[in-house]
């Protein structure tokens, strides 16, 4: 019969059911946006191995009586509507790219955590599925940043908005317009000092 979850791990194991539910429903959305590239293929990939990951989770958490849908998921799914329909919409390719790499490394570190958590906990068989996701979430993450790097060989595309619609566009020339009036209050503030 396996122990007891101590805080620390339900607490975590939820945290996971979320964020890798945002992680697989945002790198599905992100991947939808740039079909036949390099990314694409680094995010579907990324949130293939999500779901497979929240396959496995779901019967072996249900053996220590904790689990995760619809709450836990649902949030996960909710979160990843959010930036997919409101923060997505100003960036550029590349920046929505690297944000994307952070949603995998703190999956990836949450399941270092999770694995030292269970093994503390006496709980080897959770213990075993953290440390081994977390060693093939660390090589999807490996591949989702080289992808993400290699956009810089392209800088005219990697400075696109990410959301090409007439939505999209006006938000990512609000997002240019803000940082145009950041950089001439810098260079103003620069030059007063300088004076």
């Amino acid at each position: 019969m396996p122990s007891k979850l101590h805080p620390a791990e339900n607490r975590g194991l939820r945290e996971l059911y979320l964020s890798t539910r945002q992680l697989v429903d945002h790198w599905k959305a992100l991947a939808a946006r740039r079909p036949g590239s390099p990314l694409e293929g680094a995010l579907t990939r990324g949130a293939d191995a999500g779901k497979d990951l929240l396959s496995e989770l779901e019967p072996a958490t249900a053996a220590h009586g904790l689990f995760g849908r619809p709450a836990a998921q649902g949030s996960g799914r909710a979160l990843a509507r959010q930036r997919g329909a409101v923060r997505d919409r100003f960036l550029e390719v590349n920046q929505a790219a690297r944000f994307a790499v952070e949603d995998i490394q703190h999956v990836v570190t949450l399941l270092g955590y999770l694995a030292a958590v269970s093994g503390a906990s006496g709980n080897a068989d959770l213990a075993e599925l953290a440390g081994r996701w977390e060693r093939k979430l660390k090589r999807v993450e490996n591949d989702a940043r080289r992808a993400v790097v290699q956009l810089g060989a392209d800088p005219d595309s990697a400075i696109e908005p990410l959301d090409s619609s007439p939505l999209g566009r006006a938000a990512h020339g609000l997002g240019n317009m803000a940082g145009t009036l950041g950089e001439w209050v810098d260079g103003k503030a620069a030059r007063r000092a300088s004076s």
